[in-house]
């Protein structure tokens, strides 16, 4: 994937995902949209990540709104204008009530009302805060707990609902380990100095969250250092994200009864019954947690419990209160985390609160205007010509045996190529939106989408549902759908219509960093233990799968070397999937890309070879610089590389790069022939 990952933790839908682009000045003839981002002072064998787009990022400082600026902004940016567009007339319009233009005017007018917002204050969570208060025993906790759940805080733990992960032909619930403010469990325990000084701000940041709850700073200060307490405690029984990959060590089904043995302090039947999750049957990620929840239920007391739920649900929620919770919540998730300086527009930020409610609804209107026919076509024939190289991959193999071979490319063949758009959306008519709260429609939209993923238990599983909405600049694969999902806005150039970007720089930065990439996943270490069904089954040789792993395990050692920052160094073991896939996607659009004319003719744009222009579109579509709180953060939350490591990692593997760019073991990434990871 590009922009984030979605493995959700423990669950099943292990989708995993993609992403990409430059925005030109109004009225003016862009140059060539590779040539122009070319650091010349850097010869592409020392760093081809800085070669290639080094000229674009010194020439672009990161706003003092982001934490990163790049290729992925831009795209945002020109999504980001056209969806104002749409939303603001909208906004205007008079509209029947829970049609789609009603449902996003009001949504966009409550968001932009900043006096209303700056009015109501806290009062959109009174309801909430009330419940809380009114919590007398255990008992009260756990409906509490479960209510929050329902509109879409998730305290202590995390549930949800998708495709067995051993029968995709059936939807179940899922539980996995959650309860956390900071963003992984070693924030909790690392003792580097960097994640210390997290720490630290941490306790400031609930202490100020709570005396604005409280207004009484005696009692925000005792309870702050008593959540942290509880976070830590939990923290405790969590497993470490590298862990979280191995789908048979986080599946473990249970019944109700089994479930109510895990954890006796909760009456499951009662809870589920509550979210109107109609199962007798759970998979249960991490089994440990629950245990160590448990008896976190049981030692602490109610009064801890009472403010860690109002911690919670205010946190949850502040970016939809006041400029008081907003701008706190603000500095630490996105100033301290992750070195933004300021807040980005207002704008913007409704916008992605009305995507997260509303996505489907925009996404009828986007594609209507800016996702023609013909585009969508050139992209399904792209994806066609990639499968097709994958499947000579997969026959030429020396490592695979023939039998493996054979199952191999019957899930090939059994991959659902989805491009561009759904052929169905979602229908939001029941959804309640209001211009009487902004908060208030966040929450509406959260109960509209636990609904909607409840009522698919016993039912059949709908394998043209889409994860994404088509303005989303991403993709992934699914392995219990053992699909391949390609929104329209992942083939954006920004600042140039498609007709006039040549293949090489397709091939490049949309066949190998996207299709070929999302392609791979269903074979990396993770996506490969599912069968072309969707379910987790081994279908590999005993001999087969050590040789996968012997390589798999090169790649880990290369990226657990490089040296992030100042002393940091990736997790090759949590990005393995990623690696793979980046690695993969490269070597196959490449052989895809060598049928073209273009590449047979050989032909040179802006001083730059056809193969030339392939890795320097590849690099093109991770144009991205990033502040270093957000390079700490990621690595450790992130199951992939920084940015510039997904380019010069895998061109490194890469015997074609070398012969393009003329490097020897005198350049800074030379790696000798059989030093080089060749998997797929």
């Amino acid at each position: 994937m590009k922009l984030s990952s979605y493995i959700l933790l423990g669950f099943p839908f292990l989708l995993m995902a993609c992403g990409n682009q430059e925005t030109k000045p109004a009225n003016s003839k862009p140059g060539d949209v590779l040539a122009t981002h070319i650091d010349t002072t850097i010869h592409p064998g020392d760093d081809f990540f800085e070669y290639a787009n080094g000229g674009w990022m010194k020439r672009n400082p990161i706003p003092a709104s982001e934490n990163g600026w790049g290729i992925f902004n831009l795209v945002a940016d020109e999504n980001y204008s056209r969806i104002r567009k749409i939303s603001e007339e909208a906004t205007n319009a008079t509209a029947e009530k829970g049609t789609p233009s009603q449902q996003i005017g009001d949504f966009f007018y409550c968001g932009m009302d900043s006096t209303g917002i700056e009015k109501n204050d806290l009062k959109p969570l009174q309801e909430e805060l009330a419940k809380i208060e009114a919590i007398k025993t255990k008992e009260d906790l756990i409906h509490v707990i479960t209510d929050l759940q329902y509109i879409g805080v998730g305290p202590a733990y995390s549930i949800g609902v998708g495709q067995d992960m051993k029968n995709s032909e059936k939807n179940v619930v899922y539980l996995s380990q959650g309860g956390l403010g900071l963003p992984d469990r070693d924030y909790y325990f690392n003792t580097d100095e960097r994640t210390k000084n997290i720490r630290m701000e941490y306790a400031k940041h609930v202490y100020n969250m709570l005396n604005m709850i409280y207004a009484d700073t005696t009692k925000a200060k005792s309870l702050s250092s008593a959540i942290i307490k509880l976070e830590t405690d939990m923290a405790t029984a969590h497993k470490k994200l590298e862990d979280l990959r191995d789908p048979y060590a986080n599946y473990h089904k249970k019944s109700v009864a089994e479930m109510n043995q895990l954890m006796p302090s909760a009456d499951w039947a009662l809870v589920l019954k509550t979210l109107n999750l109609n199962t007798d049957t759970l998979i249960v990620g991490q089994p440990a947690f629950y245990t160590k929840l448990n008896s976190l239920i049981s030692s602490t007391p109610l009064l801890v419990w009472k403010a860690y739920l109002n911690w919670q649900l205010v946190t949850s929620f502040a970016p939809y209160l006041s400029s008081r919770f907003d701008q706190e919540h603000f500095n630490f998730y996105s100033a301290i985390m992750r070195g933004s300086k300021e807040q980005r527009p207002r704008w913007k930020r409704v916008l992605d609160a009305q995507e997260s409610a509303l996505g489907d609804a925009l996404g009828q209107l986007f594609v209507k205007t800016y996702f023609p026919e013909k585009t969508k076509k050139r992209y399904e024939d792209l994806t066609e010509r990639i499968v097709e190289s994958y499947r000579e991959h997969i026959q030429k193999l020396d490592w695979m045996s023939d039998s493996t071979k054979a199952k191999a490319l019957t899930k090939l063949n059994a991959i659902t190529k989805k491009v561009g758009y759904p052929n169905k959306w979602k229908d939001y008519s029941k959804m309640n939106i209001t211009r009487d709260s902004y908060c208030r429609n966040v929450i509406e939209g959260n109960k509209w989408h636990f609904n909607y993923e409840a009522d698919k238990l016993n039912k059949p599983v709908d394998r043209t549902e889409w994860g994404m909405t088509p303005q989303t600049y991403n993709a992934y694969y699914n392995p219990s759908n053992n699909e391949i999902v390609l929104p329209a806005a992942i083939f954006t150039a920004p600042g140039y219509a498609d007709d006039e970007i040549d293949d090489a720089v397709i091939y490049g930065y949309v066949g190998a960093s996207t299709i070929g990439h999302e392609l791979t996943h269903g074979f990396d270490d993770e996506g490969r233990q599912f069968d072309e069904k969707g379910n987790l089954k081994n279908w590999w040789s005993a001999e087969d799968e050590k040789r996968f792993k012997e390589r798999a395990d090169l790649l880990v050692d290369q990226f657990n070397k490089y040296v992030v920052l100042d002393s940091l160094h990736p997790n090759g073991r949590a990005c393995l999937g990623e690696n793979i896939a980046d690695l993969g996607g490269i070597v196959i659009a490449l052989d895809a890309f060598k049928k073209t004319n273009q590449y047979k003719e050989g032909k040179s744009i802006a001083g730059l070879t056809p193969l030339q222009r392939y890795f320097m579109g590849y690099a093109y579509g991770w144009m991205q610089t990033r502040r270093p709180e957000m390079l700490a953060t990621q690595l450790l939350t992130d199951v992939h590389a920084p940015i510039f490591l997904r380019v010069n990692g895998p061109m490194s593997n890469c015997d074609a790069w070398y012969t393009a760019f003329g490097v020897t073991s005198q350049h800074k990434m030379y790696r000798d022939s059989l030093s080089r990871v060749r998997i797929w």
